[in-house]
């Protein structure tokens, strides 16, 4: 049902295409401002930051918005169809959207921020080696990579502006790098046998990789994915055993698993406590610090060692 929602979408995103070839402006040509359109906030946060006065940015994927079994609707298409400039993630992240992209790569702008990484720096589904794991805003020395990538495409749409597009970026990257050994050394605080993170989709693996926590989830890379008995089993068994006494739910993902991991735990006589609610693939609400890409990662890296620590 799913991937035929999708290939119903594909000859209406075709008609509107047909209908823009009539001369009607953008929403960018009437503000004189670059129209960018984004997948998930975590690169319409890049796009932001680095497009400045210049741009217009819009993300599809909202607050508690599963990129993995997003489908899109008919606004979409006509917000794609009118963007000047399209980022998305890659690395097969909007699997239900991927047809999609890849009719709007033949007519405008549009890229996978983060197939710009070396293949070596990727990490691969446990799994299924042939597949990356795509959840790589959580490695911020990798997210530079995504940068990077979106500087290359507005200098390239709008060379007239390429200072403030290089300076934007340079100030950005270092607010980056500021966060990342913040990270780093407050991730020090958590004992090290007590460094296990627990959550219900596989989405934390680069942060596990990056600041020495090893990450455990029920689920695979996607949430479409399922979880059973064993699973459940498999992690109650390291929490006892390692006396872990916190696992953590996610904020565009449902809580049963955590809740199943919960109860196990106590049927044996370990208490576990929900450590709190971390981001994962989606941002928090506009507006807010965790609305950020700075303050997503802030949030959780201060939830997970206040927890665990």
């Amino acid at each position: 049902m799913k991937k035929l929602i999708v290939l119903l979408l594909v000859p209406f995103f075709l008609l509107a295409g047909c209908g823009n070839e009539s001369g009607n402006a953008t929403q960018s040509d009437a503000e004189g401002k670059i129209n960018i359109v984004t997948t998930i906030a975590q690169i319409g946060d890049i796009a932001k930051n680095v497009g400045g006065e210049h741009v217009q940015v819009e993300s599809l994927m909202g607050p508690g918005v599963d990129p993995h079994v997003y489908e899109a609707v008919p606004s979409d298409i006509d917000k794609l169809e009118n963007a000047d400039l399209i980022y998305y993630n890659g690395l097969n992240l909007e699997g239900q959207m991927n047809q999609i992209f890849e009719k709007m790569q033949e007519e405008k702008p549009t890229y996978a921020v983060a197939e710009t990484i070396p293949q070596e720096k990727l990490t691969a589904d446990p799994e299924n080696p042939e597949v990356a794991d795509p959840h790589v805003w959580f490695d911020i020395q990798l997210w530079q990579y995504a940068v990077e990538e979106v500087t290359n495409a507005l200098i390239e749409l709008d060379p007239d502006n390429k200072a403030d597009y290089e300076k934007n970026r340079e100030a950005y990257s270092k607010e980056l790098d500021e966060l990342h050994e913040y990270a780093l050394q407050n991730a020090e605080e958590v004992p090290e046998k007590s460094r296990v993170m627990v959550t219900a989709h596989d989405a934390f693996q680069y942060f596990g990789d990056a600041y020495g926590f090893e990450v455990m989830g029920l689920q695979g890379l996607s949430t479409d994915s399922e979880f059973g008995l064993k699973d459940v089993q498999r992690i109650v068994d390291t929490l006892v055993e390692r006396d872990i006494k916190a696992v953590f739910v996610e904020s565009s993902v449902s809580d049963e698993a955590i809740n199943a991991v919960v109860e196990g735990a106590k049927d044996k006589g370990h208490e576990v406590e929900i450590g709190g609610e971390i981001y994962s693939d989606a941002m928090g609400p506009e507006g807010t610090e965790e609305g950020t890409y700075v303050g997503m990662f802030t949030h959780n890296i201060d939830t997970i060692v206040n927890s665990l620590k």
